[in-house]
């Protein structure tokens, strides 16, 4: 679904688009761990599996009802199902912005797995000793950061080149795993925080990586995306598996120094290469944040409009020439002797 929507949504509104299918995942992961929580609390632990199975049921159900069809944008290709993985593989090795984005995804996945494993292992033994279904209820921390996604998306993420967003991000992320290694032993308030910032940071990063790499290769999208994914659930299984044998050698505190580490191998990733650059390191083509491909300001548009009037009328156009001029000062820009608006 989400190269499907790559495809439908105008590159100026991919991002706010991704964040609500990429919000769902999120979503249906925390709440896993409620519903678990309680299934297990008050039935035998086989019948989250049963239920597992049934919601399965349930989504294919709904997408056969409700999932339109659209056709295929490589009609005339032959696809040789054995060869795909190879070409998948080489996308990676190819696109230097594909293998930015999923190495960075690769370490998020790690945050996020590593965390919410080693909780349930913290808020199960002294001091708190929390029961299944309260650990479980933690899922919901992090329910109203995921639902307001698309929100933050479109004011922020949308604005900004990815890359700038996914750093954001990253920082957000890190920030909340220092604080919730250092008090989480002795207060629940750190795990909380945590929970917190590391549901914000990984929107940000995960839909900004997103809404970039859909930019690669328009035809292969879909197989973009499964190099993405591969990746990033690479990522998972190595944080959980990680994270837990850390854990059992030295508790919370170490788990936390991992997850750290993490986060900071995701920010030089990050920094190795520029949003513009072509190649595999560097930062050629500026460090500009704001995206070069967004509609110009209104402001700006009706500047230019009304300067293009002001010429056609001769002289009597020159007041109004320099009452624009004067809206577009105002403004925060200036006017060249073109006409144009600069900023």
């Amino acid at each position: 679904m989400l190269p499907l929507v790559g495809d439908l949504a105008p590159p100026a509104r991919r991002a706010s688009s991704l964040a609500v299918i990429v919000s769902g995942l999120s979503l249906g992961v925390l709440l896993a761990r409620t519903l678990a929580g309680v299934l297990a609390s008050f039935t035998s632990w086989r019948n989250i599996y049963w239920f597992g199975l049934g919601v399965q049921w349930l989504v294919f159900a709904l997408l056969y009802i409700w999932m339109p069809d659209y056709p295929s944008k490589n009609p005339d290709t032959k696809f040789n199902y054995f060869i795909l993985p190879w070409q998948i593989a080489q996308l990676l090795a190819t696109e230097p912005l594909l293998l930015q984005a999923a190495l960075v995804a690769f370490l998020h996945s790690g945050i996020f797995t590593s965390y919410w494993t080693t909780l349930s292992f913290l808020l199960g033994s002294p001091p708190y000793e929390y029961s299944s279904m309260v650990i479980g209820l933690f899922g919901l921390i992090g329910v109203v950061v995921i639902v307001c996604a698309p929100i933050y998306s479109r004011l922020i993420i949308d604005r900004l080149v990815p890359l700038v967003s996914a750093i954001m991000g990253l920082v957000v992320e890190t920030v909340g795993v220092v604080v919730g290694t250092s008090v989480g032993s002795f207060n629940v308030a750190g795990p909380v925080v945590q929970a917190i910032l590391i549901d914000l940071g990984g929107q940000f990063t995960q839909i900004a990586m997103r809404s970039s790499i859909y930019g690669i290769q328009p035809l292969a999208r879909n197989r973009v995306n499964t190099a993405y994914m591969v990746v990033s659930f690479a990522g998972q299984l190595t944080g959980t598996a990680v994270g837990n044998r850390l854990y059992a050698q030295g508790g919370w505190v170490y788990s936390g120094e991992e997850i750290v580490a993490f986060g900071g191998f995701a920010l030089i990733i990050c920094l190795v290469r520029g949003p513009r650059e072509k190649g595999w390191v560097g930062w050629s083509g500026g460090w500009t944040c704001r995206r070069e491909d967004l509609a110009p300001k209104k402001s700006e548009m009706i500047t230019e409009q009304a300067l293009e009037e002001a010429g056609a009328v001769g002289e009597g156009g020159e007041a109004v020439r320099r009452d624009v001029e004067c809206v577009s000062a105002s403004n925060g820009g200036n006017v060249t002797s073109d006409g144009k608006t600069q900023q």
